[in-house]
């Protein structure tokens, strides 16, 4: 059992204690932050005058060939080993010797792994961050293709007054938009550097963590040490932004698997992200949509388990905090999996815009411009309410839409009725005259689609997606 504190101890852990403790078997996921970190601490120990130049590069490039034996698969990383620390730790003695055993000279596994963690979350906020904009430049470019895509919009899933799939999908836009933000605030807040805090009191070697912080391309080292190894803030306030961006995707989700019922016929689900039935030939399941509004529920409990584990720990560190790594790692993947998948389901949908355009005119959605239209012509809009209320339950009656009355028929409810009521009821009036900010009229739904792509060319400035 490779440990690296056996010499206070006069007896071998038991072997069922050691791998209850032990973390090698998913802190490994760390090793090339901890590879990262450690070259780092060397390089500034060697600055310092701690280690002499040969002691130095002696331990770089043994980290070196150890992190191209694990890329190349000639190194797996397996065996009796507490952690991925005393893995790297042993390897690199195994190589160069005696000079390895200094590597960890005014540094302690405490600061360590806070610096591996914060390496790992930092590059997985930015992942995160990739894959919005990819799913925000989906959206943009399906709003511009259905500014005038009519269809009903729905308030406790009634249909309640017409709009276009743009404005629709500009509400995702806006939410999406929102985790994009939250993730940036994120990385801003954690980007500072743990390294040099040591167990928890700092070191008495002349540690420069300035340098360290630099070279990690971190804004600067973290302000107390006790902090610095007990924080888990960032990954709290991640698995948040995680839990935010499936509940925008959940909800997403359960819409396009109403959409997709026989009984709407909205959208049209492509082939690739579908799945069959074994025993109903006719069945074509929305089953990537079911199973990233499932998984939601366990990104929620990543967060509560984290929450849950710090909410009595006291200062500074505990062992406790070795249940961050399970839970985040997991919660990291099913989100990324998820943003990929649902942005290539996205992008190859079908929307049936006819059928939506219909639904929107059976719906009465234009039912409260009727009503406006009374209120123009003078009816005072309680009466006009009233007036509109009643046409509604002749046309159930009816089994008509309101634009298929006759002007008898509109005449029979009110004297103010005229001709131009059609006009005025029509889905394109209804939606073309709103046009204040955020609405769904045509130069109102331009003027967002415009700003999306304000924000879009500054999120991707620099990148090769620009």
């Amino acid at each position: 059992m490779a440990q690296l504190w056996g010499g206070r101890f006069s007896k071998e852990t038991e072997k069922d204690v050691f791998e209850f403790n032990a973390s090698l078997r998913f802190d490994k996921e760390l090793v090339g932050q901890d590879i990262e970190g450690s070259v780092a601490h060397v390089v500034m120990l060697e600055k310092q005058g701690i280690l002499t130049l040969e002691e130095k590069d002696s331990i770089v490039k043994g980290l070196t060939d150890i992190r191209n034996e694990l890329e190349s698969g000639s190194l797996k990383i397996e065996g009796e080993y507490e952690d991925v620390h005393s893995f790297i730790e042993a390897k690199l003695i195994e190589k160069i010797g005696d000079a390895g055993k200094k590597m960890h000279t005014g540094r302690s596994r405490n600061d360590q792994v806070a610096l591996d963690m914060r390496l790992f979350i930092r590059e997985k906020v930015s992942l995160t961050a990739d894959n919005i904009a990819d799913l925000l430049v989906v959206i943009n470019g399906l709003m511009e293709d259905n500014e005038e895509t009519y269809m009903p919009g729905f308030t406790h899933l009634q249909k309640a007054q017409p709009t276009t799939l743009a404005h629709h999908l500009g509400a995702y836009f806006e939410m999406f938009k929102r985790d994009h933000q939250r993730l940036t605030d994120v990385y801003r807040r954690m980007n500072y550097c743990p390294l040099g805090a040591g167990a928890f009191a700092g070191t008495t070697y002349p540690l420069d963590r300035n340098y360290t912080s630099t070279m990690l391309g971190f804004e600067g080292p973290t302000q107390n040490s006790m902090d610095s190894v007990s924080d888990r803030d960032y990954c709290i306030e991640f698995l948040s932004s995680l839990s935010m961006i499936m509940m925008h995707l959940s909800r997403f989700c359960e819409e396009i698997i109403i959409w997709n019922t026989n009984e709407y016929r909205f959208v049209e689900i492509d082939d690739g992200f579908s799945t069959g039935s074994s025993i109903m030939p006719q069945k074509k399941n929305p089953d990537i949509a079911e199973l990233i509004r499932g998984k939601t529920g366990r990104v929620y409990g990543a967060l509560m388990s984290l929450l849950t584990t710090m909410k009595g720990l006291p200062l500074a560190y505990n062992k406790d905090m070795q249940e961050d790594k399970e839970v985040t790692f997991d919660a990291i993947k099913t989100v990324n999996d998820s943003l990929g998948l649902f942005t290539g389901m996205l992008k190859t949908m079908k929307f049936n815009r006819s059928v939506m355009e219909k639904s929107a005119v059976n719906g009465f959605t234009n039912a409260t411009d009727a009503a406006d239209y009374l209120v123009l012509k003078g009816v005072p809009f309680r009466d006009a309410h009233g007036i509109i209320g009643r046409i509604v339950l002749y046309c159930i009656e009816k089994q008509k839409a309101i634009d298929d009355l006759t002007i008898e028929e509109f005449r029979s409810f009110s004297e103010a009725f005229g001709s131009d009521i059609y006009d005025a009821i029509s889905l394109k009036t209804c939606v073309e005259k709103r046009l204040t900010t955020g609405a769904p009229g045509k130069a109102a739904i331009e003027a967002e689609i415009s700003n999306n792509k304000k924000f879009l060319d500054e999120i991707l400035k620099g990148t090769d997606k620009e």
